[in-house]
């Protein structure tokens, strides 16, 4: 018989301005700078309008260091294209994993026929940290599409299995530590039991809907999280809902980020600035069809 986890604290997402898009971010936020080894969660939802070029839509090149920023896809499409000469379209329902390591430039654009018809998109962001040892090791990039994703579906929820283990199915993208990380949706009055480490520290972030998670009520663009205590999760759905969750087991090293980059230590940081300035980091020159 396992127990659930209790809940430390509910948080609503602060709206925040990325490069004039208004996003909402569940994490950071006042009062949790991280939840380790999870550092940021970015929530994009909006539209594209249609009749523009590649190059005038998404992020362009910009280096990161230190650890491993993963997008999940909910609509829509991301382009990533890197200074290692990947380059990837992964649509909703996928997940685009990148490893920084000691170093990666890479651009989130969006595909040429989406950019020029328009649509909605959305998707989450969110950055982990890797340890001391493996942060300057060599980076890479892994895309996955909804197809490679293994699911759990009953009649009342399914759960995408991203990366770790849940109720013996097994996900594929690669993580430097015990992580169990799902993107799931629920159906009005569904139930579902989610069995997580007791050790991990575990969020759940709904994007929409409403839940009641181990009884508290829970609605969208809400984040909970969870004590190091207990292994279940028991969610019911009040509304239909979509939800992430994102588990992992504490790294508990000092952080120090400035701006793309996550070290150590101050000196790290200034030496990852250093890099990419003499281009350490490597140079991406955008091809666009």
């Amino acid at each position: 018989m396992t127990a659930t986890k209790t809940i430390k604290t509910i948080v609503s997402s602060q709206l925040v301005n990325m490069g004039g898009h208004i996003i909402d971010q569940p994490l950071p936020i006042e009062g949790i700078n991280n939840i380790d080894p999870f550092l940021l969660i970015h929530h994009w939802k909006g539209a594209l309008t249609g009749g523009q070029r590649e190059r005038e839509v998404g992020v362009g090149p910009h280096p990161h260091r230190g650890f491993s920023p993963v997008t999940f896809i909910f609509e829509g499409n991301v382009v990533h294209r890197d200074s290692l000469g990947n380059k990837a379209k992964v649509e909703a329902g996928g997940t685009q994993w990148m490893f920084a390591g000691r170093g990666i430039t890479h651009s989130e654009r969006h595909d040429k026929a989406f950019v020029e018809k328009g649509g909605p998109l959305e998707f989450i962001q969110f950055w982990v940290n890797v340890p001391a040892a493996d942060k300057m090791g060599t980076p890479y990039y892994k895309p996955i599409t909804k197809a490679e994703t293994p699911v759990i579906r009953t009649a009342d929820d399914e759960i995408s299995v991203v990366a770790g283990e849940l109720d013996g199915v097994k996900g594929i993208a690669p993580t430097f530590t015990d992580q169990t990380l799902l993107r799931g949706k629920i159906n009005r009055g569904g139930k579902r039991k989610i069995n997580l480490p007791a050790s991990h520290n575990t969020l759940l972030y709904t994007l929409d809907g409403e839940l009641k998670v181990n009884g508290e009520t829970v609605q969208g663009k809400e984040m909970v999280v969870f004590e190091n205590n207990g292994e279940d999760v028991e969610i019911e759905g009040v509304f239909e809902t979509r939800y992430i969750v994102l588990s992992g087991k504490p790294i508990g090293e000092n952080i120090e980020s400035y701006g793309p980059y996550v070290m150590n230590n101050q000196t790290e940081i200034m030496e990852a600035m250093r890099d990419y300035q003499i281009g350490k980091m490597g140079i991406l020159i955008e091809d666009f069809d």
